[in-house]
């Protein structure tokens, strides 16, 4: 039976659920527009739009984050049946902890290779190969090997990296 709290949590987490696609479907024109009558200093009326982050690193880390809500969605299941045994449920929670801990890991790269080098990234681990995506014109193989290292020194064991540079 639905109780009055669970049926409040129900109704609140669809619409927030109902919003936040709504929000992410809009089309950008309709969040970069503030107005038709801002203008600047010099008399341009086009407006100023300033973007921190590429689309393509935005795109890999919306795809990489569906993939691992589907997973632990998945996981969540298996923990929520009647029908599944106790070892069954001790994996899936372990398998969730260790995704939950890659995901900590890939933000604790990308910020340290935000805080030394200056650059937006994007890495993805699998297993022992650890992918870096950085936002970067110029294709730099010193800067490559040194972003390499930094991450390399994270960890005791070798790790396969390997470092792609795009715009």
């Amino acid at each position: 039976m639905i109780n009055k709290r669970s049926l409040w949590f129900l109704t609140l987490f669809s619409l927030i659920l109902v919003l936040s696609i709504y929000y992410i479907t809009m089309p950008s024109e309709l969040l970069l527009t503030t107005g038709s009558n801002n203008k600047d200093n010099s008399g341009n009326s086009e407006p100023t739009v300033s973007v921190t982050e590429s689309d393509l690193l935005v795109a890999l880390r919306v795809e990489a984050d569906e993939e691992m809500a589907s997973k632990i969605e998945e996981l969540q299941l298996v923990l929520t049946k009647t029908d599944s045994s106790v070892d069954e449920k001790n994996k899936a929670y372990e398998k969730i902890k260790e995704l939950n801990d890659i995901r900590g890991e890939e933000e604790k790269l990308e910020s340290q290779i935000k805080e030394t080098y200056k650059l937006n990234s994007f890495i993805k681990i699998n297993d022992n190969q650890i992918s870096v995506t950085v936002e970067n014109d110029k294709h730099d193989t010193t800067l490559a090997n040194n972003i390499m290292r930094t991450i390399q020194a994270n960890y005791n064991d070798s790790k396969y990296i390997t470092v792609k540079f795009q715009k």
